[in-house]
């Protein structure tokens, strides 16, 4: 069976992202080599939390990051995570948005993604933020994901 990969909005972002920032043109690549090399060894979803992020953007490439993610099958919150956001955001665990990215980590961890793919490592790919997230996680019962880049999953 494959190891499943829940994908959250920037990585959608930054495949078809056309700024100049070395950085930027890095972590593009980086992300199209995943998805070209890497992606067929695993089970991939996102979620409609994702699909209205990426119509909410005022970025110019949306309608091709969101019609990336469109080939994805999507999971739908639900009264469940919602309540799980609610408790990332009372233990300041993700920032207070709740339709941000504590919604996509109580959507990884409610279903059980092995790994969420992000370019976010501020709040989500963040090592110093990993043992508050397990240790919540284990407290509402939930699986801990992997939060990794694209970079990272290549290896």
């Amino acid at each position: 069976m494959k190891e499943s990969v829940y994908i959250e909005t920037s990585v959608f972002s930054f495949y078809y992202d056309e700024r100049s920032d070395p950085s930027i043109v890095a972590r593009r690549e980086w992300t199209r080599e995943w998805w070209d090399n890497c992606r067929a060894k695993y089970t991939l979803l996102t979620s409609t939390a994702v699909f209205d992020e990426l119509t909410r953007g005022n970025k110019s490439h949306k309608d091709q990051a969101l019609a990336l993610a469109l080939t994805l099958p999507a999971i739908t919150p639900t009264e469940e995570i919602v309540q799980v956001v609610r408790v990332y955001i009372k233990h300041r665990l993700m920032p207070k948005d709740p339709f941000g990215d504590a919604l996509h980590l109580a959507l990884a961890s409610f279903y059980k993604c092995d790994y969420l793919l992000t370019w976010n490592c501020q709040n989500l790919a963040n090592a110093n933020k990993f043992g508050h997230i397990r240790i919540i996680n284990t407290l509402l019962g939930l699986h801990v994901p992997i939060l990794t880049t694209p970079l990272e999953l290549m290896r």
